[in-house]
């Protein structure tokens, strides 16, 4: 096996937290684990034993590791397992076949080639029980390391002779035979030859029974490999025999390592253009213990025998070799190094901020300016240049730099000493466009002073992507507190809002939202009527409004034959409605609450009703003046109306006869005054009173109205006397009538 020319390193390894371990490879257990394994043909994994092909005549079958795998930093190598043939006959099968193939088989194959590809590439080690040439049985090991034809019984493993490339043991079958119900133990061990670095020492043993031990060279075909399959196959030809292999295990570990490379960028020495690198710095980076180890290092093949002291003037790839100082079997050829050549300039960079509201300054972050793409640089931010090259008046607080548009300096340092300097220039970013507006609503019909807002639909900007939130101070728009939460129907009075228009770019600006709140317009002219109960009015909401919805139905600016009633009518001013309501009221009658009668003379009290009263004897003739006078005696109606003009009211008075004087001397001739007829009159009373106004008699219905001139029992002295007449009207107001006279009473002395 060539191994300068296998340069892939390919094996299945296991991650732990992400680190590269090694691992023997296996095909163990009971039951026998395959994972990693790949089967073709009969093969047939049992509980302890993997089946290679059944005791059935032409049956060829084989098992090998997924993955390829490179022995190129391979110092030794060990194959270990067991196998058994068997069979219910006495004649054999062909044999078993260990192997290391570039091209594994992928089906059934030739009998005679125990189950190896045809023309296969690399190292195979035969356990051969058939001899193909005298069809005898026998029990020999082949190798052969190079390309087997492996097309006829002619030219398989048993028939590979390359000088310093094959192995053919004697026959073993009277000492060692192959063929038994027993498992014989195979070890498989293979160490590159000092003395030809390009060849293998193999060793075979079969039961602690050393079979081969010499230095195979690779020919043909397998000079050129570059990786191969570890696998086993078998057949059995026109014979049979059940093939099966345990307790397998394949020896190739190698290093496990960190991380497959390491970076990093140096300055060069602006004279010479170069850089120096101590590699063995990088160890730590691939290795835990470093101490344990052998490093090397190599540059397209070429060792680098300066490690410590390494020079480049390109970028450069290190490979990196480790060897376990107490391992045995292979190295680690995937460490590498990457050397790059950086030298440092620092690049201008402009940054952006809000200059929210239109503020005169912003808050910059400096440290978000990418001067450098460098890894592990340091950065110091000066106002000027001048301060900048002298370090002083360092900006301390670059992360919430507040300034207006301008330039500031940064000094840059690489953790290799480059430095460089850069502008970084500060920007405002575009605030969104923004106007004030002004929103008109309707007063609400519960709340003339307040209106219903959409905010939304104030129109304070154009920009496209922006956001909008309510405020109702320009306090709270700024700190972002106590935002309106239903802007869409908000009630308010007359007032400011003010609105944070905030872009994409997270930049905003305040205006003001003017809220006016139309007032409710009234009719000025439309007032409540009074009309007389019968009566139809004409209710007129008065011109200079764009449309009129009356409670009746009506679309008109007034209507008219209007009873008695409530009713409302919509007024239209613009887009805002008011509802007025007005009422038709009915006139109150007038009531004639008194009547005073004296002598001839009446006069009318009245009451309620709207004044001033017309008043009438006849319902024909009216006068102003509530007195009438020479009336004569006996029944008399009365009629009143008032303002409105409405059906008068009507009562009927009687005015009683008018009796001065009275001789109370037994005679039959005006003994008394006598007011009987006047009886049927409610609440008829009458009393007579002396000159003093004391109470002298009083002549009720027991007395049946009747006065003769004596009080107590005793005759008046002669004298003149007044006397009230007062009653009730039968009518509905029981009009109150009331007559004052005087009477002169003669007594005969």
């Amino acid at each position: 096996m060539n191994k300068n020319l296998l340069f892939y390193f390919t094996l299945i390894l296991f991650c732990i937290t992400g680190k590269l371990y090694s691992q023997t490879y296996q095909l163990a257990g009971n039951p026998v684990n395959t994972t990693g394994w790949t089967t073709v043909g009969p093969t047939v994994v049992n509980t302890d034993f993997v089946q290679l092909t059944p005791d059935t005549n032409d049956q060829s079958g084989s098992i090998r590791l997924n993955n390829p795998i490179n022995l190129k930093f391979c110092d030794k190598w060990r194959v270990e397992f067991d196998f058994r043939m068997d069979s219910n006959q006495t004649a054999n099968g062909d044999g078993i076949a260990f192997w290391y193939l570039a091209n594994p088989p992928v089906a059934s194959v030739l009998g005679s080639g125990l189950g190896v590809s045809q023309n296969a590439v690399g190292l195979v080690a035969g356990f051969d029980t058939y001899n193909n040439t005298t069809t005898a049985v026998m029990s020999k090991v082949h190798v052969a390391y190079g390309q087997v034809v492996n097309t006829t019984d002619a030219n398989n493993v048993e028939f590979f002779n390359v000088a310093g490339s094959s192995f053919h043991s004697p026959d073993l079958n009277t000492t060692l035979p192959f063929q038994g119900l027993t498992y014989k133990h195979v070890e498989v061990t293979a160490e590159v030859n000092p003395l030809a670095p390009t060849s293998w020492i193999i060793q075979i043993k079969i039961d602690g029974t050393t079979i081969c031990n010499q230095s195979f060279a690779p020919s043909g075909a397998a000079a050129a490999m570059t990786v191969g399959y570890f696998g086993f196959s078998a057949s059995t030809g026109g014979n049979r025999s059940r093939h099966s292999i345990k307790n397998v295990k394949i020896y190739t570990d190698k290093v496990p390592i960190l991380q497959p490379s390491a970076t990093q960028s140096f300055c060069p020495n602006p004279a010479t253009g170069a850089a120096t690198a101590n590699l063995t710095l990088f160890n730590p980076q691939f290795v835990a213990n470093p101490a344990n180890y052998t490093f090397t290092y190599s540059v397209g093949g070429t060792p680098i025998t300066n490690p410590t002291n390494y020079t480049f003037t390109a970028n450069t790839n290190v490979s990196v070799f480790i060897k376990d100082n107490a391992g045995i079997l292979c190295d680690n050829p995937d460490g590498q190094i990457q050397l790059t050549l950086s030298p440092f300039t620092a690049t201008n960079v402009t940054i952006s901020e809000c200059n929210n509201n239109n503020a005169a300054t912003a808050t910059f972050n400096l440290t978000t300016a990418n001067v450098s793409a460098v890894p592990g640089i340091t950065k110091k931010y000066y106002k000027t240049l001048a301060d900048l090259t002298a370090g002083t008046n360092e900006i301390t607080n670059p992360t919430a730099y507040i300034s207006a548009p301008g330039i500031v300096y940064v000094k840059v340092t690489t953790p290799q000493g480059c430095s460089g300097n850069a502008q970084i220039t500060l920007n405002f970013l575009p605030l969104p466009v923004v106007t004030d507006a002004t929103l008109q609503a309707c007063s609400i019909v519960t709340n003339s002073t307040t209106g219903l807002f959409n905010l939304t639909s104030a129109v304070v900007t154009s920009d496209i992507g922006i956001t909008k939130k309510f405020y109702t101070s320009l306090a709270n728009a700024l700190a972002g507190t106590n935002e309106i939460a239903n802007p869409i129907a908000y009630i308010s009075q007359s007032t400011e809002v003010f609105v944070k228009v905030t872009s994409t770019n997270n930049c905003f600006t305040i205006k003001k939202i003017t809220l006016k709140v139309i007032p409710p317009v009234k009719s000025t002219v439309l007032q409540d009527k009074i009309i007389c109960i019968d009566d139809r009015t004409t209710l007129d909401a008065g011109p200079g409004f764009d449309g009129y919805e009356w409670s009746t139905g009506a679309t008109t600016s007034s209507i008219q034959g209007v009873p008695i009633g409530m009713y409302w009518v919509r007024l239209k001013t613009g887009n805002c409605f008011t509802i007025q309501t007005v009422t038709v009221k009915a006139s109150n009658n007038p009531v004639i609450t008194s009547i005073d009668i004296k002598n001839n003379t009446i006069t009318v009290n009245v009451s309620a009703g709207t004044a001033p009263y017309k008043y009438s004897l006849d319902g024909i003739n009216w006068q102003d003046s509530n007195v009438f006078t020479g009336l004569p005696r006996g029944e008399i109606k009365i009629f009143v109306k008032d303002f409105y003009n409405c059906e008068p009211v009507e009562v009927q008075i009687t005015v009683p006869n008018l009796l001065n004087a009275i001789t109370p001397n037994g005679d039959n001739v005006n003994d008394l005054i006598d007011y009987s007829a006047l009886a049927y009159k409610k609440n008829l009373l009458f009393i007579v009173y002396d000159r003093y106004g004391n109470k002298k008699y009083e002549a009720d219905k027991m007395r049946n109205f009747k006065w003769d001139g004596t009080s107590g029992g005793k005759k008046m002295p002669t004298g003149t006397y007044w006397y009230t007449i007062s009653w009730n009207e039968n009518d509905k107001n029981n009009t109150l009538t009331q007559y004052n006279g005087w009477v002169l009473v003669k007594n005969r002395e």
